[in-house]
Formats: structure tokens, sequence, C-alpha cells
């Protein structure tokens, strides 16, 4: 594992990356960093963890987004059984969704370390 120096609202953060996999994480940064910035500038917030959150949900919605537009892109194979809910009554790609902003939310409050938990 490598480690990494990087800012994200102008704070440095120590993050751990696979070796080769440098570039994707500095996307990733670059990306969470743009959407924070844009809400500390909107004025409306101050928290830099409410920030986080909000440029958390904010991301999560995009790549919802973008999963459903593929997902519409994609015709159905001819022979796919009907969906049904998962356990919990949440539809299929929902429970996706929620472990995947439950992963994102891990993630971030990893970065943010001593700045406190997110939730």
């Amino acid at each position: 594992m490598k480690q990494i120096e990087v800012q994200i609202l102008q704070q440095s953060y120590l993050l751990s990356c696979p070796e080769g996999q440098e570039s994707r994480l500095l996307e990733a940064v670059e990306r969470v960093d743009t959407a924070m910035t844009r809400i500390r500038d909107a004025g409306k917030v101050r928290s830099r963890e409410r920030i986080a959150v909000l440029a958390a949900l904010n991301l999560a919605f995009d790549i919802a987004d973008r999963e459903a537009s593929d997902l519409a892109a994609t015709p159905p194979p001819a022979t796919a059984a009907p969906r049904t809910s998962d356990p919990a009554g949440l539809p299929p790609d929902a429970s996706a969704d929620a472990q995947r902003l439950q992963s994102l939310v891990q993630r971030l409050d990893e970065a943010l370390g001593d700045d406190g938990r997110l939730l």
C-alpha cells in the first residue's frame, strides 16, 4: 500500500492507496474537493463535516443517476426473471445503493480521521 498526501478543502490528508491506483485516487480526491468547494463557496454551510456529508450525498446521487441511465439504455435479457424486493422490503437497486452509500460514508470517516465522524 502506498500513502499519498492530498488536499481536500485546503486541508491535508494522508491516504492509503493500492499500488498502481494513484491516478484513480487523485481523480476521486479532485471530485470530492470540487464538490466540497462548491458547497462551501455557496456560503450557506460552514461546517466542514456538513459540507462533507452534502458532497457525499451529491456524489452518490450522481452515481445513482448514471447507473439508472446505464440501465435504461441496456435492454433487459429476454429471459429475465421478474425482480423482487429484498427481505427488508426495499427494491433491489435501493438495497445496493444503501450499501454503496454506507461504504462511501465509511471511507469519508476514515479520510476525515481526527476531524470526527460524519454520522
